[in-house]
């Protein structure tokens, strides 16, 4: 048994116990992995690579992704996201629509992004949030990455909705964050879901109750279909 699972990851369980959870529902010995990383709180699309397409993990994570997300303006969290208690920032006065959408337009490209401080990245040996935990966050570099298209779905003091592509390595919290930041009244992360990496789409994914009611064989897709 081998292919590319396209799950609709849930809210609430991690992309390893996502795997964890499929993982019971194939032969014993038969290895699984994952593409790219979804925060617990964030929902949509988790490629599963079953068998021999685990060696296609590094040629899908550089696949070109796209979120939907909503932002809070008004507040920062240590976070970045939902995750960790509200800062409310005091403010002048509430952005205009106009000067969002300026300020999302000055992070298309190839940018420099500052990591979140409770984030997975390594800093000698340990994972930055794990530092960040115990009060003594790590000092994270900015790192080289590519924001395609940030569109503004709907926009209602203090509730951002956004659409972002973007490709490898891109922070949507950081997003959010620096948005807030250029804006003067803070950001952070309310609502992640990833609805597409390459030609993944939300559209057809599966999730967990479908993968254990008719088993993962009906819903893999060959390693030749993988190729770009």
């Amino acid at each position: 048994m081998e292919g590319v699972i396209n799950l609709d990851k849930p809210a609430g369980l991690s992309s390893a116990a996502a795997v964890s959870r499929v993982k019971r529902l194939l032969e014993r010995g038969t290895k699984i992995g994952h593409a790219g990383t979804l925060d617990p709180f964030a929902t949509g699309v988790l490629l599963l690579l079953v068998g021999k397409a685990t060696k296609s993990c590094e040629m899908l994570m550089g696949q070109p992704k796209q979120y939907e997300t909503m932002a809070k303006l008004g507040g920062t969290t240590a976070t970045d996201d939902r995750t960790s208690p509200e800062i409310v920032t005091a403010i002048q006065r509430q952005p205009t629509r106009d000067e969002i959408e300026q300020a999302a337009a000055a992070l298309i490209g190839t940018i420099q992004q500052k990591p979140p401080a409770f984030s997975a990245l390594k800093v000698g040996g340990r994972p930055a949030y794990e530092l960040a935990r115990r009060g003594t966050p790590a000092k994270l570099e900015p790192r080289n990455v590519r924001i395609d298209a940030i569109e503004i779905l709907s926009y209602e003091w203090p509730l951002l909705r956004m659409k972002i592509d973007c490709g490898r390595g891109t922070y949507i919290r950081a997003i959010a964050r620096d948005l807030g930041e250029t804006l003067k009244c803070g950001g952070y992360l309310m609502e992640l879901r990833r609805t597409r990496i390459g030609r993944f789409d939300i559209s057809q994914a599966v999730n967990l109750e479908q993968l254990a009611l008719s088993g993962v064989e009906p819903h893999l897709q060959s390693i030749s279909s993988l190729d770009p």
